[in-house]
């Protein structure tokens, strides 16, 4: 029995990451993919297969490109980018995958060419090596029907540009190993990918949104023009259906794909005429409307919606993939600014209904929803829940911003706690990150520009914030942070507020905040003083100067209990302090608290980069007034207000702002 976990990282895989990879098919995605895997695994050894040399010598060139522009941007060293484009060969004989560890096929659309692929594929490799396909449309049942060993192969769906979008779907299918599937999802978490496992159907979950929102887009046609509906549908993505269609030369796939579901599902999928006699459309370019009429406007929008809704439903009705990862992989590989569940969410089930009957009564045979539309809304968006023995573990998944808080984020991990704490079965909980790149990247800062000036209302959006942190403050089951890569800001003071910290030994901690000409609005001035006194020189320079703490070197101070070489054993030493806790958790002291002297310094960063002498001093007498408030309580009320203080000043304003529009502030200016 395979134990499948929401969090992949959780798992423990059955192999070791492959070291060697073989990619059929040097045109467009086959080189992209290689490149994700080499930048992830510079050790990796990688095959590129075709059966032109020509495309390998392009394939191969487009990875020495690659990484000769990422060298130019500062994102590689030159070491990096050797390791990444070595070992890397092409070949146009099957012979040479014979010790590949995984071979993952990214041929041309074709049903025959990829079973004819597979089964010489399967006449070379070795018997425990894994084979996938990066088809988007073709069913792994049809695709694997023919193999003698179908259970170590699945579909492993990319989505251009493959080296950098996140998303990679991960098809379950009733002949394949279930660890198979599990052990992919692992990889791909550790290299970097947010794998979405989906059931084995046409198109599988994300295609069936884009294929039939492109579909119904060439529908509307007789309308609208390609420019008027792509304006109309800038409401709801960043590139509008033909524009992108244009990006990808995609009018053949629509064809192919909708062509498929049609045969499959029924002719309510059958693909608009026009996508087989039309090369390019005229449209324009995202955030270049064109003006069009209201009442177009309101047939392509409920049409445009109308289908969105429609595939959603089927999707979560036929349990074809889960909601928080349709939402997901709509946002980050598709370009919608907001997940289909999250509009219908916004739009209110009364509206959105109205939509979805509309749509289903103009195009019969649309799927319509099998309950109420309310009920497809009771999940989890942000945060993952699994169990480890008698602990809870809570992941919080927003990779796209480093797992950074915001509202939604933070009342989720409330809601699950409060959900659990009184369970006599649940001993206590650990917060992790997603992946390995960071445990929390602070808090979403897009509302702080609305309360620049206003100081009351700063300092209430600052007590706000505080919900979870101060619940955690209150909790008698032991809380514990398990920091996965860089907490900071927001997220080290999450930590800050748990019962325990355990981290990677790579990890590091820091506290941006006077960076944007700002102080710390949620206990970053109060906690760690109480908690860690011996350590407050320490947060002085971090606080006043941004500078780095080292998960190593808060072990040296006692702020980290324990320091662990990978993500399972941080797991398994998160777990064991839960279990240490147990009965032993005590709220942050009352009293003043005796800390290092706050010796005068240059408003200067620990990167050079000038700052607010005005911030500084306000953050240093919040400080030293925390310390000495006579209760935690009354502490945490001066950190709100000298939050609030900050908002008012000029140097707060050029900070965020600068943030806004990513270029660095310039604190000469402000006074």
């Amino acid at each position: 029995m395979v134990t499948r976990f929401a969090n992949p990282l959780l798992a423990t895989p059955q192999r070791p990451l492959p070291r060697t990879v073989a990619i059929i098919g040097a045109g467009t995605i086959g080189p992209d993919i290689g490149y994700y895997l080499k930048s992830a695994l510079p050790g990796l050894k990688l095959i590129l297969v075709d059966v032109a040399q020509a495309a390998l010598d392009r394939a191969l060139q487009r990875f020495a490109d690659y990484a000769a522009k990422a060298v130019a941007k500062g994102k590689m060293s030159e070491a990096e980018a050797a390791a990444v484009t070595a070992g890397v060969v092409g070949t146009r004989d099957y012979r040479d995958l014979a010790e590949t560890d995984w071979v993952l096929e990214a041929a041309t659309e074709n049903l025959a060419l990829k079973r004819r692929i597979f089964a010489d594929v399967e006449a070379v490799v070795r018997a425990d090596a894994l084979i996938t396909s990066n088809t988007s449309s073709l069913p792994a049942a049809q695709i694997f029907s023919d193999l003698k060993h179908p259970e170590r192969a699945t579909v492993t769906h990319f989505f251009a540009p493959a080296w950098r979008n996140p998303v990679v779907e991960v098809v379950r299918w009733a002949r394949t190993d279930p660890a198979v599937v599990e052990y992919l999802r692992w990889a791909f978490c550790t290299t970097g990918k947010v794998p979405l496992v989906t059931d084995d159907v046409a198109c599988f979950m994300l295609d069936r949104i884009f294929d039939n929102w492109c579909n119904e887009a060439g529908l509307l046609l007789d309308r609208a023009t390609a420019a008027e509906i792509d304006s109309v549908a800038g409401e709801f993505v960043h590139a509008g259906p033909f524009f992108v269609l244009n990006l990808a030369n995609g009018n053949p796939i629509i064809t192919e794909t909708n062509t498929l579901q049609a045969e499959l599902e029924g002719e309510h999928y059958r693909p608009a005429p026009v996508f087989r006699s039309v090369e390019r459309w005229l449209t324009v370019p995202p955030g270049k409307p064109v003006g069009v009429a209201d009442d177009i406007t309101g047939t392509v929008r409920e049409r445009l919606l109308g289908v969105l809704f429609s595939q959603t439903v089927d999707i979560l009705d036929r349990d074809i993939g889960e909601p928080a990862d349709l939402d997901f992989g709509c946002r980050q590989a598709l370009g919608f600014k907001k997940g289909p569940l999250e509009l219908m969410r916004d739009l209110g089930d009364g509206e959105a209904g109205r939509m979805l009957a509309r749509f289903c009564n103009e195009r019969r045979g649309m799927p319509a929803a099998r309950k109420p539309l309310g009920d497809y809304q009771g999940f989890l968006r942000h945060v993952l829940v699994d169990d480890i023995g008698d602990v809870k573990v809570i992941t919080l998944r927003r990779p796209e911003a480093l797992n950074a808080l915001h509202d939604e984020l933070t009342d989720e991990i409330l809601s699950v706690i409060r959900y659990f704490e009184e369970d006599p079965a649940v001993a206590g909980f650990v917060l992790v990150g997603y992946g390995n790149r960071a445990f929390c990247a602070g808090g979403d800062i897009g509302r702080f520009v609305n309360m620049l000036g206003d100081a009351p209302s700063s300092a209430q959006y600052a007590r706000d914030c505080s919900r979870l942190l101060v619940h955690l403050d209150r909790m008698k089951k032991p809380v514990v942070a398990a920091i996965n890569g860089m907490a900071l800001g927001g997220g080290f003071e999450l930590a800050m507020r748990c019962h325990g910290i355990v981290a990677l030994a790579s990890a590091w901690m820091q506290m941006p905040e006077i960076t944007l000409g700002i102080v710390h609005g949620i206990g970053a001035m109060v906690v760690p003083y109480r908690r860690w006194p011996q350590a407050s020189a320490e947060f002085h320079g971090m606080l006043r100067r941004a500078e780095r703490l080292k998960a190593t070197r808060a072990f040296e101070l006692g702020i980290v209990d324990g320091l662990a070489r990978d993500y399972p054993e941080l797991i398994r030493a998160a777990v064991a302090r839960v279990k240490a806790l147990e009965g032993k958790v005590g709220g942050i002291p009352d009293g003043a608290v005796q800390i290092a002297p706050l010796d005068p310094i240059a408003p200067v960063a620990a990167t050079g980069q000038p700052l607010s002498a005005e911030v500084i001093g306000i953050l240093e007498r919040a400080v030293e007034a925390a310390a000495a408030a006579p209760t935690f309580e009354e502490a945490l009320e001066i950190g709100y207000r000298a939050w609030g203080d900050s908002a008012c000043t000029a140097a707060a304003r050029e900070g965020i702002t600068a943030f806004q529009e990513k270029r660095k502030p310039d604190f000469t200016k402000t006074p």
